[in-house]
C-alpha cells in the first residue's frame, strides 16, 4: 500500500470523470495514462495528440457539457464518485489490476472494508437453494460478514434479503437503474440502509458486457466467493474465476448430479473449489484467511493485466507490422520486436485511443476487424 495521496481537486476529479468517459479509454489505459502524464487534465490534452500519433485525426474526448450532466445526475441520484486512489475506495478491491479507476455509489462505503463474502448463483434457482443462501446470508452477517452480491434474481436477491443491512449490492446499471425491474424496492433498501455500487455511468441500461464487468468487483470485494447452485456455463462461474484470479477463496455448495443447476457447483469442486456444506464451513475458512486461498480452484485466465512498466520517460516502439486482426499475445510482441516492455506498451496505448486496438483475452490484443 502506498501512502495516501492528496484529497482531489474538484477539477482533476471532474477531468478524471471526463478522461474514463472519452472514446477507447478503459481501466488499464486510464491508469498508464495517469502515469504518464501525471494529471488526469494533462492526460486529456495529451489525448488527441496520442490517437493522431495512432493514426486518427479527428478525435475528440468527452465533452465537458456531457460530464456536467452525468455529474449532475449523480447528485440527483443521491450518489457520489469513490475514486481508485482515494481513501473511501474499497480496500480490496484496490488490490484488483482490472479495479475500476472511478466507481459512483450511494450508502455506507466503509461496508466494503469490513469482512466481506461474496454469494452468488443461479436466476433461475431451485427453491431449497433460494432458502439455502438466505439462511446461509444469515448465519454469515450474524456472524460479522458483509454479503455481496449482484442484485439479480434467485440466488443474489435472497443472499441480499438475509443479510440487510450487512450487504453490498453491484449493480451492472447506472446507479440510477433499477435492474431487474422486479427488485426496484430491494435495490433502494440496499441504497437507504447498506451500500450500492455501480461502474456504468448513470441512466445506463445493463447491457450483455457490462455482467462480467460487474463480477469482478463482486469477486474483488470479498476475501472469498460462494456459489449456491449455478449451470456450468453461468455468470456465477465467471464470478468465481475472477475470485480466483484475484488469489481469493472460491467455496461452493455441492448439488445432485441428476440437477444440471447444481452441475457448476459440482464442477468447481472437482476443479480446486472448497466444498462447503455448512455456514461453519465458511465462516471458519474465511476467519482464518491469510491471502493465500486453501482453495486450488483455477481456470485459463480470461483476461490479461500488463505488468506495472514505468511509461513517463517510454518512447512508443514500431510495432504496427508485428500486429494484425489475428490476436497475438502482449509478451509476444515484446520478445519479437525487441523493444523495451514499456515502449511496446505506449504504442499499443496510442492504438488504442486512436480506435484501432482491441484487447482480448489470454494477454492477447490484435487490430481492430
Amino acid at each position: 500500500m502506498h501512502a495516501s495521496p492528496p484529497a482531489l481537486s474538484q477539477d482533476e476529479a471532474f477531468a478524471r470523470i471526463r478522461l474514463l468517459r472519452s472514446q477507447h479509454v478503459g481501466a488499464i489505459s486510464f491508469g498508464q495514462l495517469l502515469q504518464r502524464f501525471g494529471t488526469a487534465e494533462a492526460a486529456l490534452e495529451a489525448l488527441p495528440d496520442l490517437a493522431r500519433r495512432g493514426a486518427r485525426r479527428d478525435y475528440q474526448t468527452a465533452p465537458r457539457e456531457k460530464i456536467e450532466r452525468e455529474v449532475e445526475a449523480v447528485r440527483r441520484a443521491g450518489a457520489r464518485y469513490l475514486f481508485h486512489d482515494q481513501p473511501a475506495y474499497p480496500l480490496l478491491l484496490a488490490e484488483l489490476e482490472s479495479a475500476p479507476p472511478i466507481l459512483t455509489v450511494r450508502g455506507d462505503a466503509s461496508l466494503a472494508d469490513k469482512p466481506c463474502v461474496a454469494v452468488v448463483g443461479a436466476r433461475n434457482a431451485s427453491a431449497a437453494a433460494v432458502k439455502l443462501a438466505r439462511d446461509f446470508a444469515i448465519a454469515l452477517s450474524e456472524a460479522g460478514f458483509v454479503i455481496v452480491s449482484g442484485l439479480a434474481r434467485g440466488i443474489d436477491g435472497a443472499a441480499h434479503e438475509g443479510s440487510l443491512p450487512a450487504t453490498i449490492g453491484v449493480i451492472a446499471s447506472g446507479i440510477d437503474i433499477a435492474y431487474p425491474p422486479q427488485h426496484a424496492k430491494l435495490q433502494e433498501r440496499i441504497a437507504s440502509e447498506s451500500l450500492l455500487i455501480a461502474e456504468q455511468p448513470p441512466g445506463t441500461e445493463p447491457r450483455g458486457s457490462h455482467f462480467p464487468s460487474r463480477n469482478r468487483i463482486i469477486a474483488g470485494l470479498a476475501s472469498g466467493t460462494l456459489v449456491v447452485e449455478a449451470a456450468v456455463k453461468s455468470g456465477s462461474l465467471i464470478t468465481a474465476r475472477l475470485a480466483a484470479e484475484a488469489g481469493r477463496e472460491v467455496m461452493a455448495i455441492p448439488g445432485s448430479p441428476l440437477e444440471p443447476r447444481s452441475h457448476g457447483c459440482n464442477h468447481l469442486i472437482r476443479e480446486g473449489a472448497v466444498l462447503v456444506q455448512d455456514p461453519a464451513d465458511v465462516i471458519e475458512l474465511l476467519s482464518s484467511f491469510d491471502g493465500t486461498p486453501r482453495s486450488t480452484f483455477r481456470e485459463p485466465s480470461n483476461s490479461y493485466y500488463p505488468p506495472y512498466e514505468d511509461l513517463t520517460e517510454a518512447e512508443p516502439a514500431d510495432i504496427a507490422t508485428l500486429l494484425t486482426t489475428a490476436p497475438v499475445a502482449v509478451d509476444e510482441l515484446i520478445r519479437q520486436s525487441g523493444a523495451p516492455a514499456a515502449a511496446v506498451q505506449l504504442a499499443l496505448l496510442e492504438l488504442e485511443i486512436a480506435g484501432r486496438l482491441e484487447r482480448h483475452a489470454g494477454g492477447r490484443v490484435s487490430l481492430c476487424v
